[in-house]
């Protein structure tokens, strides 16, 4: 006996790498319901604004309603603060717009990726429910567990992806050159 259910997957992966000027986001075009292809032309990612966009994977309905939500957001920013809301307040606005429906949540799965106010590339991964925190790289959607391996493979090592970049100061800098400058006036007396 079947069961009624208020959501569908419709498949889909989304991608997206942020990097030290850059962000790259990919999505499938696919749209599926069990075994049968209703479109292969169908895209899963909003543009927000020129330094913002968002992917979402999961049940379609959901998926178009919850961009309408966000397009209709950030359309409302732009006018009232006169200019285009930033990736990590899109981010934020994000969570909090899945945190409301936690109770009936949107059968989503979403990645907000962009450039941040200083030009690096910023990727944000989300829950259910709107938690989410920023990574160098995350994929969602049915093709997560496929893709997500190949990304900590070819991505994850020490490199601005993983972590920010560490700013040094003048007296750090000074410490990793004390050894060489003692070792350097050593060999100096020595001949």
């Amino acid at each position: 006996m079947a069961r009624w259910s208020p959501y569908d997957l419709n498949g889909g992966t989304c991608i997206a790498i942020g990097g030290e000027d850059y962000c790259i986001v990919a999505a499938s075009t696919r749209l599926s319901t069990g075994f049968s292809i209703l479109t292969s032309d169908k895209s899963m990612i909003l543009q927000v604004n020129d330094k913002c966009m968002i992917a979402s994977a999961g049940f379609d309905g959901d998926r178009s309603q919850l961009h309408k939500v966000l397009n209709f957001r950030s359309v409302n920013y732009e006018h009232f603060h006169k200019k285009p809301m930033s990736c990590p307040a899109m981010a934020q606005m994000l969570g909090n717009t899945l945190y409301y429906k936690r109770f009936f949540p949107y059968y989503t799965f979403n990645l907000c990726a962009g450039l941040d106010d200083q030009g690096r590339g910023c990727v944000y991964t989300y829950d259910a429910i709107g938690s989410h925190e920023r990574v160098g790289y995350s994929c969602q959607g049915s093709g997560k567990d496929l893709v997500q391996p190949v990304l900590d493979n070819q991505l994850k090592a020490p490199s601005i992806l993983e972590l920010p970049p560490k700013v040094r100061t003048q007296d750090e800098k000074m410490r990793e050159k004390m050894p060489h400058l003692i070792s350097t006036q050593r060999v100096l007396l020595l001949q």
